[in-house]
């Protein structure tokens, strides 16, 4: 059997959206054939015939996932290079750079093709082109794994765990709203919740600004004044303890809303709680502050989200600075770079908890929780609760059920994207970026 026909018995040729349609070849042909390479058996390699950027918004985020189309008929892949506040760049990064980059090379090869494109700019670990690189790289695992007919957890060593476990968020402008919302995420079956009290930093804590008085800055900033929050969030622990008890792991997101020293308080009074994490003490800026943590408390930290360079994640994970790597995994330059800073984290004792809000696409937490499957250090994965209107969009979007997240067991990332109804959801007409957010006087806050 020669590859053509071998293509063919998986029937890649069926309707964009079609998952479970694949067909194994026999062992003993597929033994044959596979005993010698593609220029042994005089065929040319499937390559790149084009690499293109789909823009949708069908639940109020801009997506971007990239299609990369192979020189094999019907054969695509699909990946995430979603960048919520900067989606048109990264739209120009991919039709401008790498699909003309990208072209005519062997689909085989990922790792070459990743290193070759993430040096092609010269200067690089940019967001924008962070991106652009794994809507390529992730596109190219989601082709070998249909090529190969297996998901790619399998390709990347089989299942740890049978499901994903995941948590969620529980948010209210007050105790006793928060309350009801961790209950009912715990009638859903969630084991972990993420506890907010209002939005990051309780700004509706906070009086209100003078700046605004004075003309500075733009009436729609926002505004947020780091003591209340302070005060309020060991408050916030206290109550949801005293009415859940210790069998719910709690988690919370600093969002690096408050100064570094500031935050080192805040965890200490918190660590009596006991806390799964929490979550961006510091920006990325203020990582030295990290070794004054450890020496202060043992509340386990999670970091990361906004890291896009190796050396924002490396000494904080060999030095044993963290406990969880919260990256977003097109940020980083995609499913290639996560496998190996999981393999790294796993002789460091830092576990995974990559990040997965509505601003990672469905193809997005499809490869976090195809690796989140096969990596022996796993600790937990963000999820989300998608629109139908998206799951029409992504055919194939993961499932979470009693708190554990699915993937569809269809070869590659077993998800596809209708282009045809993603053109029904545009981007909206704001281009998308963090609305300032300032003190009393007009300063402002890191988000």
């Amino acid at each position: 059997m020669n590859r053509r026909d071998m293509i063919k018995g998986l029937g890649w040729g069926a309707a964009a959206g079609t998952l479970g349609w694949w067909a194994v070849p026999s062992a003993t042909a597929a033994a044959n054939d596979n005993d010698r390479g593609p220029e042994q058996k005089g065929e040319a390699p499937i390559t790149i015939t084009k690499v293109k950027p789909i823009l949708t918004c069908p639940q109020g985020q801009r997506l971007t996932v990239v299609k990369v189309e192979t020189s094999e008929p019907g054969l695509y892949g699909v990946g995430c290079a979603t960048f919520n506040q900067r989606p048109l760049p990264v739209k120009a990064a991919v039709e401008e750079y790498l699909d003309p980059f990208a072209k005519g090379r062997d689909v085989d090869n990922i790792e070459d093709i990743w290193q070759t494109a993430y040096t092609s700019s010269y200067w690089r670990n940019g967001p924008v082109l962070n991106n652009a690189l794994s809507g390529l790289d992730q596109a190219l695992w989601d082709i070998k794994g249909k090529r190969a007919g297996m998901p790619v957890y399998q390709l990347l060593g089989g299942k740890c765990r049978f499901a994903v476990d995941t948590y969620t968020h529980s948010h209210g402008q007050d105790l006793e709203e928060l309350e009801e919302s961790v209950r009912r995420n715990m009638e859903e079956g969630f084991r972990h919740i993420r506890i907010q009290l209002g939005g990051y930093g309780s700004p509706h804590l906070s009086e209100k600004p003078h700046f605004k008085k004075h003309g500075f800055g733009k009436p729609s900033d926002g505004f947020m004044e780091p003591g209340p929050y302070l005060r309020m969030t060991p408050k916030m622990f206290e109550h949801i303890r005293n009415a859940v008890g210790q069998e719910i792991e709690l988690l919370h997101d600093v969002h690096e809303r408050v100064p570094p020293i500031e935050a080192i308080t805040l965890l200490k009074e918190l660590e009596q709680y006991h806390p799964f994490f929490i979550e961006d003490p510091f920006p990325p800026e203020s990582n030295g502050y990290f070794k004054r943590l450890r020496q202060q408390t043992s509340v386990p930290v999670a970091m990361g989200e906004l890291f896009n360079n190796p050396h924002e994640w490396v000494g904080l994970m060999t030095d044993r600075l963290i406990d969880f790597i919260r990256v977003h995994i097109s940020q980083v330059g995609g499913l290639s770079v996560a496998r190996k800073m999981a393999s790294l984290g796993e002789w460091f004792d830092v576990r995974s908890a990559w990040h997965g809000p509505a601003d990672v696409s469905p193809v997005g937490h499809a490869a976090n929780a195809h690796l989140d499957l096969a990596i022996p250090n796993f600790g937990v994965q963000e999820m989300v609760h998608f629109t139908d209107a998206t799951r029409e969009v992504f055919p194939g979007t993961p499932t979470v059920k009693n708190g554990y997240m699915y993937v569809n067991e269809a070869p590659g990332l077993g998800i596809d994207v209708n282009e045809e109804l993603a053109k029904k959801h545009p981007l909206p007409d704001h281009p998308g970026y963090w609305r300032p957010l300032r003190q009393r006087d007009g300063s402002f806050v890191r988000p």
